[in-house]
């Protein structure tokens, strides 16, 4: 091959080869659903998500949302997440009847293209504290810190700053037609699609100035679910859940504790037991309520050693219902424990537990009726003369006996004690006289 044609085919295998990896390995919109409360497992989904799209160069991540608020370090982890992403990112309240209240409007508005669907709100993202009651100096430092952070991002966005910050500072709500007028949001659409084509050909500037066109009408859509493990941890960060498996693995674990060797309850209260620890460290917890579910357990564990006639499990399970309802500090009735929840796994719980402890201790108390011990008090036929000794019938079995009072072949006698492999016994009518 002449050395000009070999130079001209590996030109044209280099700029094949250059063109195929510039061009991007997929042109698809990435999709995911929020529908819960702001929580780190919200965090590490939204962030993962994120990441796919990067990955793949899909053209947008469409963020569908619904939810009340959450927690205030995953927020920000969340926004962080959103203002560098190399991907534009969409957020979308939807459906009909959804929200994005709280901590859903910071990350409403830290989205390069902010819309609603018909029938939506958003708003109330007033800081509250998670901790209790906190003083009023602390609580203008966390309202002017909130404040800042949404008046940074939504100027950057060119939205209403004024509008967003006394969401903040006022607890204002807005429905969608009132974002969209007042320029919080930029579309109000009823569908994905409806949002796509209003969104065809507009510019719009991204957090880092630069300026982004979108053409996503008819574009392929692909969902990314939540992982397995995402799953799992977002359930049992459900307040209500985690009270439910603190129960059964306290439960399951005096099962194992009564009857050592069934390895099946143990095995259970330990996983159970570790998945609420694991919850425990992810939400904001007081201990002082976690205190009082450690001695509602103890209060039902005394009631089958003490004769309290049921008021130390009646304050058992008052205790366990209070700790559970204190449990999870959080402003969100949706991440705090309801009553319902509690006084279900409460009641429940202390009379099981006082019923299978008091069955323990009834059956430590009676008298035994197997092996030798099960002997003593039994009654029995004299087969051979005791004088002391000689051979007594009990029990279908022939025993060596002995009697500090002569009996006669053929007299009914009672055993008193056993001593190895002899009876000691009396006659029944010297037992009968003895009682009278």
């Amino acid at each position: 091959m002449k050395p000009a044609l070999r130079s001209w085919l590996f030109a044209l295998t280099t700029t094949v080869i250059a063109i195929f990896l510039a061009v991007p390995a997929s042109a698809e919109i990435l999709k995911i659903v929020v529908d819960d409360a702001i929580q780190p497992v919200t965090a590490e989904y939204i962030a993962r998500a994120l990441d796919e799209a990067a990955a793949n160069h899909d053209q947008a991540l469409l963020i569908e949302i619904n939810t009340p608020g959450g927690f205030l370090d995953s927020t920000d982890e969340i926004i962080h997440k959103i203002l560098t992403s190399s991907v534009p990112v969409i957020i979308y309240v939807a459906p009909t009847g959804s929200r994005a209240a709280s901590a859903g409007l910071f990350i409403l508005e830290s989205a390069d293209v902010a819309a609603m669907a018909p029938g939506t709100h958003t708003g109330a993202a007033h800081p509250v504290s998670a901790f209790g009651k906190t003083d009023d100096v602390m609580m203008k430092k966390i309202e002017n810190d909130a404040a800042a952070q949404m008046r940074s991002v939504v100027s950057k966005r060119g939205r209403n700053v004024e509008l967003a910050e006394s969401a903040v500072r006022e607890s204002k709500s807005f429905t969608e037609q009132e974002a969209l007028d007042k320029k919080l949001v930029d579309y109000v659409a009823s569908d994905e699609q409806d949002l796509f084509r209003q969104l065809a050909g507009k510019t719009f500037h991204r957090f880092d100035g630069t300026a982004a066109t979108l053409n996503l009408a008819g574009q392929p859509l692909r969902n990314y679910p939540m992982t397995l493990k995402q799953q799992i941890l977002s359930r049992i960060l459900d307040p209500n859940i985690l009270l439910i498996i603190l129960a059964i693995g306290a439960l399951a674990l005096y099962v194992e504790f009564n009857h050592p060797g069934a390895v099946v309850p143990g095995m259970i209260g330990v996983i159970f037991l570790l998945l609420a620890a694991f919850a425990l460290h992810l939400l904001p917890i007081r201990y002082a309520a976690l205190a009082m579910i450690i001695v509602a357990f103890a209060l039902f564990a005394a009631e089958a050693k003490f004769a309290s006639h049921g008021i130390l499990t009646t304050g058992g399970i008052a205790l366990l219902t209070l700790g559970g309802m204190l449990l999870v500090d959080s402003p969100l009735p949706e991440m705090r424990v309801h009553l319902l929840t509690a006084l279900a796994v409460s009641i429940p719980f202390g009379l099981i537990t006082a019923f299978l402890m008091g069955i323990a201790v009834r059956a430590r108390r009676n008298k035994i009726v197997t092996g030798g011990q099960g002997m003593v008090g039994e009654t029995g036929i004299a087969e051979t003369a005791l004088s002391p000794s000689g051979k007594v019938f009990v029990h279908g079995e022939l025993w060596d006996a002995v009697s500090v009072i002569s009996v006669a072949a053929g007299e009914r006698v009672v055993v008193r004690q056993i001593d190895g492999l002899t009876l000691r016994v009396e006659p029944v009518a010297a037992t009968r006289t003895v009682l009278a």
